[in-house]
């Protein structure tokens, strides 16, 4: 297993060296990761967000898991419509998710905040209505087996959703989108977050997600039913969603 590659980008590097190159690269740029989200998405990562949040129907007695929760913002959006739901909140970076705790506990409560993969959760069978991934699904190194603990931790009838970036439907969108990706991005990282490397992995990172029909064909054969998905802003981000029987 040790020697088997997986991609960090454009680079192919060992399945056990990707999780800490990846964690390296977010503890980088914890302290500017809000403000670099605004700059790059003109602040519409907000507006997915409470579109994800909106789908959710969350009732005040679910238990919610939010995977890879870096500041929390998604957090904050939850909390602010229902203040008295179980939320837990994960992250493999220790960074990001101190960052997250320590600007919302005092202002939020009921949050568990755990570190830890989402390839090996420390969690029992059917515990969870509902679990939330956005945009961390691409940085895991064994999508399948992320998959595959989402569905074990949630209760039959649980949902899953997904939120992350995709692939543009329009040919003409997706020209404009390479290039922003290719020259803006990288730019912007280098300027405001004095880290271009950071933002070089994350358009790569991007371009080696798996398109949406086949992020919705692995969830299938996982186990999960009536998988779909929802494109936004013509394919660059979507948000996928499915039920454990």
């Amino acid at each position: 297993m040790d020697n088997l590659k997986t991609s960090f980008g454009k680079q192919k590097v060992k399945q056990n060296q990707k999780t800490k190159m990846v964690q390296n690269i977010f503890s980088e740029v914890s302290a500017k990761y809000d403000l670099m989200n605004d700059l790059m998405s003109f602040g519409t990562h907000r507006i997915w967000k409470k579109d994800l949040i909106g789908l959710m129907n969350i009732q005040k007695t679910d238990k919610i898991i939010d995977i890879g929760s870096g500041t929390g913002d998604l957090i904050k959006i939850i909390k602010k419509n229902n203040p008295d739901v179980s939320l837990v909140s994960t992250d493999l970076n220790f960074e990001m998710l101190k960052y997250g705790r320590d600007n919302l506990s005092n202002k939020i409560k009921k949050i568990n905040w755990i570190n830890c993969n989402a390839e090996n959760l420390p969690f029992e069978n059917d515990l969870f209505d509902k679990y939330i991934i956005s945009f961390c699904l691409r940085n895991i190194t064994l999508i399948n087996k992320a998959l595959t603990e989402a569905w074990r931790i949630l209760k039959p009838g649980g949902s899953f959703y997904c939120l992350e970036f995709s692939t543009p439907q329009s040919s003409l969108i997706n020209k404009m989108y390479e290039l922003y990706k290719k020259n803006t991005i990288p730019l912007i990282g280098e300027k405001i977050a004095n880290n271009k490397k950071a933002y070089k992995y994350l358009v790569e990172s991007i371009n080696q997600f798996p398109h949406q029909d086949i992020l919705l064909n692995k969830l299938k054969k996982i186990g999960f039913i009536n998988a779909t998905y929802i494109n936004l802003f013509n394919g660059i981000v979507c948000i996928h969603k499915a039920t454990k029987i």
